[in-house]
């Protein structure tokens, strides 16, 4: 067989199983655009974009004026020539906002969690990951070349088991704070817990986590891994943690150490945002959010709703129904969920407003009767 032919073959397999996916392009600033192919307009309840920043009149200005002064690259790894003032600010501030000592930048999220778990991992420790934790967690803890036990989702009592045969190893627990596909949260205080009592180092990715959980860490080794791409509204990934752990980053973390800076751009942007999160205008805008996460879910706790449909093409129709209505809330199918738990995954953003959310609201409702 040929690798034309093996790709051929790939390719129709994903097909003939409804998971055939294409990038739409949608030509917007905030919720509102139009999508291509056909240019129809829609609101999209599908960004990351959990409080409107990325349109923030300040971040842009932001961004622009790190533009004029050093331009549209870093040229360089941080350890080489790429650091810039801004990336050293945006990292203290980050340190701040979290608590913690110090804080890395790394170009992505997902890099990120593949610069903390191949750094602490190894052959002599025990990583301990739920089950539905982010893919770049995954690919982290099979990077580390440590061994890995999958505790059931949300179950601090089978961690604390699978640590009790950890031995003379050292162990590492790692966690979402709020997983992406479902929206639900970690039982974070269990967790510190169990670590506590196990000598195990805790590392929680808080991607999602605009509306918290926000934990009290003390009395546990802890690494918080975040990203500038969604409370944010920028681009980029951060560690923080004590100085000895992010020192150790610095100079051991490969996607830190082989990576070109992040764009002084895409960090002024982010400091930028930072600065309104931890304002008045910050809090106002979380409190929109939960406003409207309670319109659409009442008592749910982050601003990813699932509708779960389970059939892979009646996703798809769903889907494609919101879409006739002038809605973007795409289908999400294995292998990015488990089989058999396809769903629409809905994403609110503090730039909805009141009338959209509740047009969505009676929309799912027609769907799902």
């Amino acid at each position: 067989m040929t690798w034309h032919e093996w790709a051929e073959r790939e390719a129709t397999a994903i097909r003939s199983a409804g998971r055939w996916r294409v990038p739409r392009d949608l030509d917007a600033a905030g919720p509102q655009g139009t999508l291509s192919p056909d240019g129809r307009p829609v609101v999209s309840f599908a960004s990351n974009d959990y409080l409107g920043l990325t349109q923030h009149p300040a971040v842009v200005a932001a961004a622009g004026a790190a533009l004029e002064r050093w331009g549209a690259g870093s040229g360089s790894a941080r350890l080489i020539v790429g650091s810039r003032p801004v990336h050293s600010e945006l990292e203290h501030a980050l340190a701040d906002w979290k608590g913690e000592e110090r804080s890395v930048l790394f170009p992505t999220g997902f890099a990120a969690n593949l610069g903390v778990l191949t750094t602490f991992g190894g052959p002599d420790v025990l990583i301990v990951s739920d089950e539905l934790n982010h893919a770049s967690i995954i690919d982290g803890c099979r990077l580390a070349r440590a061994e890995t036990a999958v505790a059931r989702h949300a179950d601090p009592e089978h961690v604390d088991a699978l640590l009790a045969g950890v031995g003379s190893r050292r162990g590492i627990v790692v966690s979402d704070t709020v997983f992406s596909m479902d929206g639900d949260l970690a039982p974070v205080d269990d967790l510190v817990g169990v670590c506590a009592r196990r000598g195990a180092l805790l590392v929680l990715d808080e991607a999602h986590a605009v509306l918290g959980p926000d934990p009290d860490l003390d009395g546990v080794d802890a690494i918080r891994v975040g990203t500038l791409s969604k409370t944010l509204g920028s681009l980029g990934g951060f560690a923080a943690g004590p100085a000895v752990f992010t020192d150790l980053l610095v100079n051991h973390a490969r996607p830190y150490i082989f990576t070109t800076a992040s764009t002084p751009a895409d960090a002024a942007a982010a400091l930028a945002a930072l600065a309104v999160v931890c304002s008045g205008e910050g809090d106002a805008l979380r409190a929109r959010l939960r406003g409207h996460v309670e319109r659409l879910r009442p008592g749910h706790r982050s601003p990813i709703v699932a509708v779960v449909f389970g059939d892979e093409h009646a996703t798809l129709d769903a889907s494609a129904a919101l879409l006739e209505q002038g809605m973007l809330v795409p289908a999400i199918r294995p292998p990015t969920v488990p089989e058999a738990t396809s769903r629409l995954r809905i994403t609110l953003s503090a730039a909805h407003t009141e009338e959209q959310v509740d047009a969505l609201a009676h929309a799912i409702a027609a769907l799902t009767r």
